[in-house]
């Protein structure tokens, strides 16, 4: 494989650092930039290869500076909707005019493309970069739909899983089915994509289909004794509490997707 220039825009963050180490391992001569607010950050010793560029998403001389080369740029920002839009398509203007063949957007999300714009208000900063990047003619977009990350759908602030009372909280009915991919996976799926330069448009990976009732009834199985099952409510009275919270909170999903 011809030698290959990666640069990752948002590189501190959990999902960048991860793609970094999987794309070296895969690739160990990848030449891989970094662009971060903070590079001190990328303080792991096995990233010590990485060109690391400070500046932020708004910075268009530093972002020129980091883009300039690449025969890939991988979006991983992650944050409120002008990050996600007006951030992102900076990103992509810049990345355009110096030629960059590729832009990874940021997604690792459930299929958006099933969901009428703004159905979600949560993905339709996704739907908004697909739409941007079609209008482009000098680079091509990829779109990375893996569903959800299985670490965060059960880790602690999510409350779907509680530990300490072997409990699963679910809306609906229980028996809808959910896409689940871990952060690692997701990552080795990423660096596949980037050290492929012929893979764009819309590609969906899946570590797992499964519903939150067969999530239940795997660990009894396994560990001999049924979890507790809670009843959040309906679907629709979760779409009517989220509606709400918009309200009240705008457009930063995180201030009120973990209450």
């Amino acid at each position: 494989m011809a030698s290959m220039t990666i640069a990752i825009a948002g590189i501190t963050g959990k999902f960048g650092r991860l793609l970094a180490l999987c794309l070296l391992k895969a690739l160990p001569e990848v030449k891989l930039r970094g662009l971060a607010r903070e590079p001190s950050k990328v303080d792991d010793p096995s990233l010590s290869s990485v060109n690391l560029f400070q500046g932020d998403a708004f910075d268009v001389d530093r972002i020129r500076q980091f883009v300039r080369g690449a025969d890939v740029v991988c979006c991983c920002y992650l944050g409120d909707d002008h990050l996600m839009i007006q951030g992102q398509k900076i990103l992509i203007d810049v990345a355009e005019e110096e030629g960059v063949p590729r832009y990874i957007a940021s997604d690792w999300s459930l299929d958006w493309t099933k969901l009428e714009m703004g159905k979600l208000f949560a993905k339709e900063s996704c739907q908004r970069v697909h739409e941007y990047l079609a209008t482009k003619a000098n680079i091509r977009g990829v779109h990375i739909l893996i569903g959800g990350f299985t670490d965060v759908i059960f880790a602690p602030f999510f409350r779907i899983w509680d530990q300490e009372n072997l409990t699963f909280n679910y809306w609906g009915t229980g028996d809808e089915m959910w896409e689940c991919t871990s952060y690692l996976n997701s990552a080795q799926y990423t660096a596949a994509v980037c050290l492929d330069r012929e893979a764009v448009g819309i590609l969906r990976f899946v570590g797992d289909v499964i519903s939150i009732r067969n999530m239940a009834k795997t660990m009894q199985k396994v560990y001999g004794k049924a979890p507790n099952m809670h009843h959040n409510g309906s679907l629709e009275e979760l779409s009517a509490i989220m509606v709400h919270e918009r309200q009240n909170y705008g457009a930063d999903f995180y201030k009120y997707v973990f209450k």
